[in-house]
């Protein structure tokens, strides 16, 4: 058989339709499912407001961090179904702006994170999933290096350490090993 999936897919279909459910329902059912907003989308939403940033980033991971200290303002979009969060920083002596949108697709029960910045002209896109144990999402991506002129795998890993802290590791892997770039600590205004 080509494609297992599709003919499990149409096996699906066929037993609901026997079942008397039309195709325009079937259809229907899994468009709702997949567009509302559910319990993972309002966890998102407790991070609503702002929050204060502690920014330790790394140049060069045999040197002590360089810091920075920044704003981070989340809201809900879009019906509730994603989270913006706009940045503001003084980073190197430079003004630093930067968005992140996450959302959580119900139909692959993935998080999703895109982010740009002022500091590039590219997005970084990465995904993952949500460790209920360590409360945490470990995201896996790519994001471009200019210097080198390629995309670099990272590993971000964000968690609620409670309702008014939390905190984001980002790595940068290369041939299995992790380098830690950036860590930021936020605490609720």
């Amino acid at each position: 058989m080509r494609n297992p999936t599709k003919f499990f897919v149409l096996i699906f279909i066929f037993t609901l339709t026997a079942a008397g459910y039309s195709q325009s329902e079937i259809d229907m059912k899994a468009w709702t499912e997949y567009m509302t907003p559910g319990p993972v989308h309002e966890m998102l939403a407790e991070s609503n407001g702002e929050w204060t940033e502690d920014i330790s980033f790394w140049m060069d991971p045999t040197a002590p961090p360089m810091k920075a200290s920044g704003t981070a303002v989340n809201k809900m979009i879009l019906g509730g179904r994603y989270q913006m969060s706009n940045s503001t920083a003084e980073m190197m002596g430079m003004p630093f702006e930067g968005m992140n949108i996450v959302g959580y697709d119900n139909a692959r029960k993935i998080f999703q994170s895109t982010w740009i910045d002022n500091f590039g002209t590219g997005t970084s896109y990465s995904e993952g999933t949500w460790d209920e144990d360590s409360k945490s999402i470990e995201f896996k991506g790519n994001s471009y290096d200019p210097m080198t002129g390629t995309n670099k795998n990272i590993k971000q890993i964000f968690k609620i350490i409670d309702s008014d802290h939390q905190s984001l590791e980002m790595y940068l892997v290369e041939d299995g090993k992790e380098t830690k770039t950036m860590e930021i600590m936020f605490t609720r205004k």
